[in-house]
């Protein structure tokens, strides 16, 4: 976490992407990204479930150990679900533990503000990284009444940055902020020490964050304004072409298959 503080110093900007399986993870590894998050976005985009609110931390804790596999210099972010950590500062310690014992995770990222206090303090002092998350909390949606941009009145602006300040004094070595108006998170930005990393929260961050997913064009059903495609993957069209080749006899060709010497082939019985 030290060399993205000093990334920030630097005016040097952190880039991060989710990913939530081995393949995906070394090759967003290999191209250099500093951060990769096990983002509990997985509960919809690998699970196919509603919200994030479903996925427990045993599953989290299957997809963080087959990232920490592939990466070998990013940093490894893993999302503590919805549960894990806000009732009992205690709780969250355990549970965070597990992230980085059993996950090999380097670091874990809690939703919440000043109401979570406790479990970052707790965490952050048995020397484990603690990246928070404010704005759009997508664990507080039933909360928050939908996926909406957050800190658009002067009090929900106000609430941001005390939140962010009171996050950064609990221990947070850095922030997520999402769907948060540019100018805020500018002045969030510019206010505190540690780095900012955003999503939907314009270009003043320290950093951006962006689902693996979005990214390549893969997940057809889900565009937010925040969203850039970079590649437009489309695996329906590539198991169309599949389906029309097998079919008409087309694959598999010779270059796709194996030969047999014919001289002993018919003495086969």
């Amino acid at each position: 976490m030290l060399s993205l503080l000093e990334k920030k110093g630097k005016n040097e900007k952190i880039t991060m992407l989710t990913a939530y399986d081995y393949l995906s993870a070394k090759a967003v590894d290999e191209a250099g990204i500093d951060v990769i998050l096990v983002g509990d976005s997985l509960a919809m985009v690998v699970l196919g479930l509603e919200d994030t609110l479903s996925v427990s931390l045993d599953e989290m804790l299957v997809f963080t150990k087959a990232v920490s596999r592939a990466a070998k210099n990013a940093l490894v972010l893993s999302d503590m679900p919805f549960g894990s950590y806000e009732g009992c500062e205690y709780e969250a310690l355990k549970n965070a533990t597990r992230f980085i014992k059993e996950g090999r995770a380097n670091a874990v990222k809690l939703e919440g503000g000043e109401e979570i206090c406790k479990s970052i303090e707790m965490i952050s002092k048995a020397k484990i990284p603690v990246v928070a998350h404010l704005g759009l909390t997508p664990q507080a949606i039933n909360a928050l009444g939908g996926y909406k941009v957050q800190g658009k009145n002067y009090e929900a602006a106000q609430k941001l940055l005390k939140d962010s300040r009171a996050v950064e004094s609990a221990g947070a070595s850095m922030l997520v902020l999402e769907c948060v108006p540019t100018k805020l998170a500018q002045k969030i930005t510019q206010e505190l020490k540690i780095p900012t990393i955003g999503i939907g929260a314009g270009k003043y961050c320290d950093g951006q964050v962006l689902v693996y997913h979005d990214l390549l064009g893969i997940n057809e059903d889900f565009k937010p304004k925040f969203v850039k495609r970079y590649a437009n993957f489309n695996p329906k069209e590539a198991v169309k072409e599949y389906i029309k080749e097998v079919k008409g006899g087309i694959f598999p060709s010779a270059d796709f298959s194996f030969d047999l010497d014919d001289e002993w082939l018919d003495k086969l019985y």
